[in-house]
């Protein structure tokens, strides 16, 4: 078969590597469209369940990528002047760069081509029996048959950005900074010996009142305000290739479908999950795992489609739920804030939940701390949490309509 992967994110390379493995045969060529070794921004977050498939899939990149990786086990939130922190599920950070720099050697090895600074778009689609659409949120391709493929988006509230910083975290960092304009924090994390990624938002009244519209002088604000958890070190506003960081409102993306004739999304290019749950790229490399097997299952090209479509909608739906609440946990802060240090950042482990928006705080916190000691109440909030979910989820869809 004849691949062209449009896009060479961690999505269009794994997928090419997996293509390969499948049958060395296969006439793959990835084109991106910026030059080799750019990229935007720092390091992603990823949990052992995606080490262990990755390694099930393709053992040689899943050691590279672990060896590159640097890893935590513990959760901190700081809220003013008081600080919680607690054991968490080992986390992984690696660079995305590095990300890159690993897939695509493998890609290369395995005789996968490479094109760098190659656009393709709609007019000038290669010739191809596959062609796949990993390029991003904004897909060309895409674009080119929206009425097809029926893309919606629904912006969210807050602003953030995505920053870099010397200061290497030992634990996955809350920090939460009240100011006369309102609150703001950070999510913080490293991704290598040397750096960290530091994701600050906030609503839009607190970043239009701070004045954080100019780059230069933004950054120098957040510096002041999260002195303390920076211990002095800097905020980096861009990362190599990528131009300036710029404060953005994140946009949830999907798809009514995921596939016309031999043209298929991939990754961002077909569904967007909200920051905050750190799972785009586990998200984008199960895409890819996912519609590897459904053409090394089906002989025909439009039933491995529809399967691919089929199975990553049904697995993403507990996902993307989850961080639909956990953007509400955030666009709602005040409703948590003011909490004991120990409920807050119980809840702000519960923010995926969908019965936490409709019961008062406090109450959810008892309720939850009680379902923990005892299974009949576990099973009940496992039992009522998806209904709850997909109540409110279909009452969304009607209210598009």
């Amino acid at each position: 078969m004849k691949v062209a992967c449009v896009g060479g994110g961690p999505a269009g390379l794994y997928l090419s590597i997996l293509l390969k493995r499948q049958d060395p045969s296969h006439d793959i060529t990835v084109h991106e469209r910026n030059p080799e070794g750019s990229t935007y921004g720092w390091g992603v977050t990823y949990w052992r369940g995606l080490l262990d498939k990755l390694h099930a899939h393709d053992p040689e990149s899943s050691r590279a990528i672990e060896e590159a990786s640097v890893t935590w086990n513990e959760g901190e939130a700081r809220v003013r002047d008081l600080v919680t922190r607690r054991d968490s599920d080992p986390g992984f950070g690696i660079g995305r760069h590095r990300l890159l720099e690993i897939l695509a050697g493998r890609a290369r090895s395995l005789g996968v081509r490479l094109e760098f600074e190659s656009e393709i778009t709609d007019g000038n689609l290669p010739e191809a029996d596959l062609v796949v659409a990993g390029d991003g949120v904004h897909s060309a391709l895409r674009t080119g048959h929206a009425d097809h493929f029926g893309a919606e988006t629904r912006e969210g509230r807050n602003r953030y950005i995505w920053l870099g910083t010397s200061k290497v975290f030992d634990s996955f960092t809350f920090a939460f900074v009240e100011t006369d304009h309102g609150w703001i924090w950070c999510y913080g994390y490293p991704f290598s010996p040397e750096g960290s990624t530091c994701v600050v938002e906030c609503a839009p009244e607190t970043w239009a009142g701070l004045g954080l519209g100019s780059e230069a002088d933004g950054l120098a604000v957040l510096e002041k305000l999260f002195a303390d958890v920076l211990d002095g070190h800097p905020l980096i506003g861009r990362s190599a290739g990528s131009g300036s960081a710029q404060w953005l409102s994140f946009r949830t993306l999907t798809n009514r479908t995921w596939h016309r004739d031999n043209l298929v999304l991939l990754g961002d290019a077909a569904h967007t999950t909200h920051y905050s749950i750190g799972a785009g790229t586990t998200l984008a490399l199960e895409d890819a795992i996912a519609l590897a097997d459904a053409l090394r299952r089906d002989a025909e090209l439009p039933q491995a489609l529809v399967r691919y479509e089929r199975q990553r909608k049904a697995e993403l739906l507990s996902i993307q739920s989850a961080a639909r609440y956990s953007a509400q946990w955030y666009e709602n802060l005040p409703r948590y804030i003011g909490l004991p240090p120990e409920q807050m950042f119980a809840l702000l482990g519960q923010r995926h939940s969908p019965l936490l928006p409709y019961v008062p705080p406090q109450l959810y916190y008892r309720l939850d701390k009680a379902a923990g000691q005892l299974e009949a109440l576990r099973r009940i909030k496992r039992w009522l949490g998806p209904k709850v979910a997909r109540s409110v989820h279909a009452r969304e869809l009607a209210s598009r309509k």
